[in-house]
């Protein structure tokens, strides 16, 4: 997946960078970083994409965002319109560049543990259980420490995340973008129509004019950087919708067919249950008993 690169601001004697946003939205340019960067979402609902992965992302979600994993969290659209009542998003970020500390460092045998992390961690990784309790308050913490207790805090991190059972892999596949910046902007101007107008029907054709491409070049295109077709991508972020929709529990699951882009009921029961493995009632029904708890 072609893609914008993203240089992540830190001095030469930092560690790591420190970041929390406090904003309208998060950057919505589908980006890359060589570092590896943990993501805590404190405020913000949105779709996030993350190699060939696409779902939702919410208030209290970890994630793990591998080196040079094409991704963007890109939040829905009411955080785009101008309101009294406007919602922000909060967030706060670690960034790490392996080469911080040189190559002798990562050949130490105590070092293996994070050195394989790194590796496995080209994918991404959403942080979940107890894992995601304990990183939590660490990276909450992190901001009021210095010097050798804010380091040791955030090796204390990877201590965690080397021995944990709770990460689900995101991508499936490692996919890397080219740092071209002609190709950043076709796909992000894909990414960016696809987002806005998922809600009615769209042509193939229209679309591969905004990529500038032929019907033909434009799905091969898309397959070959996503790993998979743009309909099938289109319909995941249908479904991300969908739930967003379910979630506010104020409109039938037909309602929520038709206003997320899909044009029949059991295409749409079809497509939810295949990308989300549950079908849009059961959904419902858990985001009921979520809200009753």
């Amino acid at each position: 997946m072609k893609v914008v690169p993203f240089n992540v601001p830190k001095t030469a004697s930092e560690a790591f960078r420190y970041q929390e946003d406090n904003r309208e939205h998060f950057y919505d340019q589908l980006h890359q970083h060589p570092e590896l960067q943990i993501m805590l979402i404190l405020k913000g609902e949105g779709t996030l994409v993350a190699g060939d992965y696409l779902g939702r992302f919410e208030a209290n979600d970890l994630f793990i965002i591998g080196s040079e994993q094409p991704h963007v969290f890109r939040n829905d659209e009411v955080y785009y319109r101008k309101t009294k009542s406007k919602k922000k998003v909060h967030a706060i970020s670690l960034y790490f560049h392996q080469q911080f500390v040189g190559e002798w460092f990562w050949n130490l045998t105590d070092m293996k543990a994070i050195r394989d992390f790194f590796k496995t961690s080209l994918r991404g990784y959403r942080v979940t259980g107890l894992t995601k309790e304990k990183l939590t308050a660490l990276i909450l913490s992190i901001k009021h420490k210095t010097g050798l207790d804010r380091l040791a805090t955030f090796i204390e991190i990877f201590q965690l995340l080397t021995r944990s059972r709770h990460l689900k892999t995101l991508s499936v596949t490692a996919l890397y973008g080219a740092n071209q910046p002609i190709e950043g902007k076709r796909m992000n101007d894909v990414l960016q129509f696809t987002f806005k107008e998922s809600h009615r029907k769209i042509y193939l054709e229209e679309v591969a004019e905004i990529a500038h491409l032929s019907t033909e070049a434009f799905c091969r295109y898309f397959k070959m950087r996503t790993q998979k077709t743009y309909t099938t991508f289109l319909n995941e972020v249908r479904v991300s919708n969908a739930c967003r929709l379910l979630m506010n529990q104020e409109m039938s699951v037909q309602d929520v067919c038709f206003q997320s882009g899909f044009t029949n009921i059991s295409n749409f029961n079809r497509i939810f249950k295949k990308v989300t493995g549950k079908s849009p009632s059961t959904y419902l029904n858990e985001q009921s008993l979520k809200n009753v708890r």
